[in-house]
């Protein structure tokens, strides 16, 4: 019986070639969407679950007051560590590290700037990544060691065996290599290349050492690794208590508190709304799962319609069934297995599109996606998706077509009224409406970009360069700049403690002039180490003067407008000020304008800037608009060779730095539009078809129409209004419900712009074209098409 039903299924789909090329096209194409989505869903998911014992680490962040909002933040002070061990049952490990930034690591002739934690002994035990060579317990136990990942140890010292071996680190201390890791996985959230002790930091910087005892100084990560039998809800309510007992001052004045983050949590969960994790990547994933879900529908509604829509040509084998003693649930089990086939078929086509489409994929998300071929557990959940497409494309059908009348439809009496009807174009409205609906969001989303695109910056990104201010370089600065300034190369140059793109550090202003009681007030802060730091960036001083590089204005501070109104200044110049970190009051000498230091889409942080020459991360210097960018930089190489020989040359320009800050929302538009597309391609298909079928269903109608005097726009007309008129339905439809979603979305930008209603106008007037389009072919072939040749078997 099953054999005769996969022989019919077979005949039936070689009967008609170009229906169910159609149909597989359509389903494939559906198919292959909704499994890279997937795939890509399940690669988020994956994150950091590599790691045995995962479920078991966490990440310590501290809550803040933040003038009545309860803030997050991922730096932690030192004694953290030593206190969750003696007052915290449960906890197995303690590790704590720095920010993993880039080091020069140099042996003989070779030298590179890769990025590497400082992390304390357990942090191999919290983090269990395989050790090729060395012991998790001993690698990073003596200052002076270096663990390094198996890609560098080979950059470093090629097939020679790297163990013992000794590296210079940033031409100040030489480091002896006690173990190599495996190269970390591309799903894994914490990037470096190397590990080097703490206890490195301890011994070498003065302030790490001061910090250790310091609970107000919380410039480290933290992370812990509770004992298997342990859970977050056992450890957390001793957790409300500890920045109480050990930094009471900060616990009165900034309601500090302490949580742990689950590490499963880290690629998904980023953001935070009143001390609780509440979205970040995670929703994106949910909106791409609910696409790529849609756009199977999409599929799966070409394939109902088309079935159905072709019911006439097998209307007399059901008949005929029926008449010799067929029952309905063999021909439900019938069409179902017909189903199944085709999707079978469009899900092998649907893996050879995903193959080819994987690594474009890829390059565009920044992914590592691959088909798990030998998994199991995929296979087993392709075999579930393949029964789910294939029952939810032929269920429809299947039903429709066993309830016909065997008798009727052997008189030759099929229902082709608006009973009939209906529900095919129910689903076309259904259909289009999800396209619709994709199409006015990617138009969003583009809208959305190039506001925030247009939006002044507050500083001049053009021909400026920066690099890392090495412990050479700040040494050598003065030199430096003269070289650099002498050479013609560079028209201004200037050392600060962040890059123009970025804030890095934060100060609690303990006191001001219009502070209210129990008000607390958190600021970005930038350390200037001299005084052509606001002409090297182009920034405007509004009010007052600059710093002067003689050392005086060493306890007078420039601050934003955006200070000047959080803190309700209206005369902000000799304003006196007190943060936690300076025992002595700064005053106010100047107030600059706002730059978009961090996000393009919020408005500028309020920031403090200080006068601290030896707050030197970064050198910021802007191109002579006379030299060639080309001829600047092997003159800039040479220059900075000079007095950083044991670094490489390496810089970054302002511009596409600031440019990165959109990758992620370039990505969303690209994605949505991509998929947009595609939907759009699969409803085509689906009309493409039902467009051809009642060209042959009203043929003879349409040569009596001819004979009659009809022309090739009223035979037009007569065939595409009623599909024009199903996608304006879809348009009035999706509107609303894209429009509710949307606005939604633009919640989470501060700087964000209005939806007008030219943007649905717009997508309906691209769905009816690209309807008019598909429809027109079917339309006009048939509108100029001989009558005599479709009368002549009356």
């Amino acid at each position: 019986m099953i054999k005769n039903y996969f022989k019919t299924a077979w005949r039936n789909m070689i009967r008609n070639k170009g229906y169910n090329a159609i149909n597989i096209a359509g389903l494939a194409t559906g198919m292959a969407v909704a499994l890279i989505i997937g795939l890509w869903v399940w690669y988020q998911f994956s994150y950091d679950r590599f790691l045995p014992g995962y479920q078991h680490v966490f990440t310590a962040r501290l809550k803040f007051n933040n003038n009545g909002e309860i803030g997050v933040g991922p730096a932690t002070p030192l004694p953290l560590a030593a206190a969750l061990k003696r007052d915290i049952p449960g906890v197995k490990y303690v590790a704590q590290a720095d920010w993993m930034g880039p080091h020069s690591l140099v042996t003989g002739d070779k030298k590179i700037y890769p990025g590497g934690a400082m992390a304390s002994q357990d942090f191999l035990n919290v983090f269990q990544y395989p050790l090729l060579k060395g012991n998790s317990d001993e690698v990073l136990k003596a200052p002076y060691s270096i663990v390094l990942t198996e890609s560098i140890a080979r950059a470093l010292f090629g097939n020679e065996d790297p163990m013992n071996k000794i590296i210079r680190i940033d031409n100040s201390n030489n480091v002896t290599v006690t173990g190599i890791l495996k190269d970390l996985p591309a799903n894994s959230t914490l990037k470096f290349n190397y590990i080097i002790p703490l206890s490195y930091l301890e011994t070498t910087e003065g302030w790490v050492k001061e910090a250790f005892a310091n609970w107000r100084n919380k410039s480290f990560q933290t992370f812990v690794a509770l004992d298997p039998d342990v859970s977050y809800a056992q450890v957390q309510p001793a957790l409300q208590l500890l920045m109480k007992k050990y930094s009471p001052e900060d616990y009165k004045m900034f309601q500090v508190g302490l949580f742990f983050q689950p590490m499963k949590n880290w690629h998904l969960y980023t953001e935070f709304k009143n001390g609780a994790e509440a979205g970040g990547l995670i929703d994106y994933v949910k909106m791409f799962s609910l696409i790529g879900f849609l756009v199977l529908v999409i599929a799966c509604i070409n394939f109902m319609n088309l079935s159905t829509a072709h019911s006439e040509k097998r209307a007399r084998e059901v008949g005929v069934r029926k008449a010799i003693g067929s029952q309905r649930k063999d021909l439900i089990f019938q069409f179902l297995v017909e189903s199944l086939a085709i999707t079978c078929m469009a899900f092998l086509f649907s893996l050879l599109l995903v193959e080819l489409a994987l690594p474009s994929f890829n390059t565009l998300t920044g992914s590592a996606i691959t088909v798990p071929w030998n998994n199991g557990f995929f296979w087993l959940l392709m075999i579930s998706y393949v029964l789910f497409t294939g029952l939810m494309a032929g269920s429809r059908p299947a039903f429709y077509l066993s309830s016909f009348n065997p008798v009727k439809v052997l008189k030759g009496a099929v229902q082709t009224g608006r009973s009939a009807t209906l529900p095919r174009k129910i689903l076309v409205v259904v259909q289009f409406s999800c396209s619709v609906a994709l199409i006015i969001s990617t138009i969003i989303v583009y809208q959305q970009l190039q506001y925030a695109k247009d939006r002044p910056k507050g500083y001049d990104s053009n021909r400026l360069m920066m690099t890392d201010a090495s412990n050479d370089l700040s040494r050598n600065y003065t030199a430096l700049k003269n070289d650099l300034l002498q050479s013609g190369v560079v028209t201004s140059i200037t050392k600060s403690s962040t890059p123009a793109t970025d804030l890095w550090s934060n100060q609690r202003i303990d006191r001001w002039q219009n502070k209210q009681p129990d008000e607390t007030m958190d600021i970005a802060c930038v350390g200037v180490c001299d005084a052509d730091y606001f002409k090297t960036l182009g920034m405007q001083i509004k009010e007052g003067r600059n710093f002067v590089s003689n050392g005086g204005d060493s306890l007078n501070v420039i601050i934003n407008e955006a200070a000047v109104e959080r803190m309700r200044f209206k005369d902000p110049l000799n304003q006196v000020l007190t943060w936690h970190d300076v025992p002595q009051q700064v005053t106010v000498i100047g107030v600059v304008k706002n730059a978009l230091m961090t996000s393009p889409f919020t408005g500028a942080k309020p920031t403090i800037f200080i006068y601290a020459p030896g707050w030197s991360n970064i050198i910021s210097y802007r191109l002579s608009p006379t030299v060639s960018t080309q001829t600047a930089i092997v003159k800039l190489t040479g220059i900075f060779n000079k007095y950083n020989p044991s670094y490489p040359f390496l810089y970054h320009f302002v511009d596409e730095s600031y440019a990165a800050k959109f990758n992620f929302e370039e990505l969303i538009g690209k994605l949505a539009g991509l998929f947009a597309s595609l939907a759009i391609f699969i409803s085509c298909l689906g009309l493409f078809g039902l467009a051809a079928f009642m060209a042959a269903q009203r043929n003879k109608e349409i040569g009596i129409r001819k004979i009659l005097g009809a022309s090739v726009p009223q035979v037009w007309l007569l065939l595409s209004k009623d599909f024009i008129l199903l996608v304006a339905i879809s348009c009035v439809i999706a509107s609303p419900i894209a429009y509710y979603f949307l606005h939604g979305w633009l919640q989470k930008y501060p700087y964000r712009i209005t939806i007008t209603p030219f943007v649905f106008i717009a997508a309906g007037t691209a769905a009816i074209i690209i309807t008019v389009a598909t429809v027109s072919f079917q339309a006009i072939k048939a509108a100029v098409a001989n009558p005599v040749k479709s009368l002549r078997t009356e």
